[in-house]
């Protein structure tokens, strides 16, 4: 196989891998580093013996993934303030045209359910991530992760449990969520907290992740009063020379907002009953450098 064929193979199958990564580590810079590193395997592989190029290059892209969460948990004990995922820019036609697989690809990225993930082993994430995102059947994750086809679905069912325990309520319907997302930034742009209140339901809560790099709350906010009090006055301390630009990410509309040009802040909610349920704010710069020129 010649270069060129190789590389064919690989971008064939990079949306995938990137989507795999990325629901591992929940870190895009990350991700990136490991379907780069799977590239190098594959590249260097004999693949002349190589008889399922995507099985293959899924395998080492999992195991990778392994091995940077394992040490991307160690780094987080130091994390300051909550913590949130990368933003992650979304577009699903590509890897599943039908309507019914990419709402559940855009549940299995949305924010809320990252943030649970985070609490799983390596190998349990692994497994839920394979199963629940990709469909990969139990005997197939288990030959990826060379485990027995009992330890995979016991891995399974522990993480499946474990997500629904946590896993905030929340709509998935886009047209919905994006109506109600964009009454809710017009209110917050505005400073509007009459309404803000008609939006949020009254267990809302906020969770801001600045990592200790820009101003943000250092706790997770509770109750529609303080949320609403919390982004008036968030509106009311603006930067003045800002510009905002509506996204997708992890699934949902999301609102960015630019001062002098750069990346500032990104919004975005969840949203149950018709209520919006989490706010989540990203100011981290680190998180937001990425989608400087989306």
């Amino acid at each position: 196989m010649t270069a060129q064929p190789a590389t064919d193979v690989f971008e064939e199958h990079r949306p995938l891998l990137m989507g795999v990564a990325y629901r591992m580590l929940g870190r895009v810079a990350d991700a990136e580093d490991v379907v780069q590193e799977a590239w190098l395997r594959w590249y260097h592989a004999d693949r002349d013996e190589v008889r399922e190029p995507g099985a293959y290059l899924v395998r080492v892209t999992t195991r990778l993934a392994i091995d940077r969460l394992r040490q991307a948990q160690r780094r987080a004990e130091a994390y300051v303030g909550p913590w949130l995922p990368e933003p992650y820019l979304t577009e699903f036609a590509d890897t599943a045209p039908d309507s019914a697989d990419r709402a559940v690809l855009a549940d299995t990225v949305s924010l809320a359910v990252l943030v649970v993930l985070e609490s799983l082993s390596p190998l349990e994430r692994a497994v839920f991530v394979l199963r629940e995102a990709f469909g990969y059947p139990y005997a197939e994750i288990a030959t990826l992760l060379e485990r027995t086809e009992p330890a995979v679905r016991q891995l399974a069912g522990r993480a499946r449990r474990h997500v629904a325990e946590r896993r905030p309520r929340y709509d998935v319907e886009p047209t919905r969520r994006r109506e109600l997302t964009e009454r809710f930034l017009a209110a917050a742009g505005e400073g509007d907290l009459e309404g803000l209140m008609s939006l949020l339901a009254p267990d809302v809560r906020l969770v801001g992740d600045s990592g200790g790099k820009a101003k943000a709350p250092v706790r997770v906010l509770h109750t529609a009063d303080k949320v609403g009090r919390f982004l008036v006055g968030a509106a009311r301390n603006a930067p003045a020379e800002r510009t905002y630009r509506v996204l997708e990410t992890n699934g949902g509309p999301a609102l960015l907002i630019l001062a002098d040009g750069k990346p500032d802040s990104l919004f975005q909610v969840d949203i149950a009953d018709g209520r919006i349920t989490s706010v989540y704010i990203i100011r981290n710069p680190d998180k937001l450098r990425h989608l400087a020129t989306r």
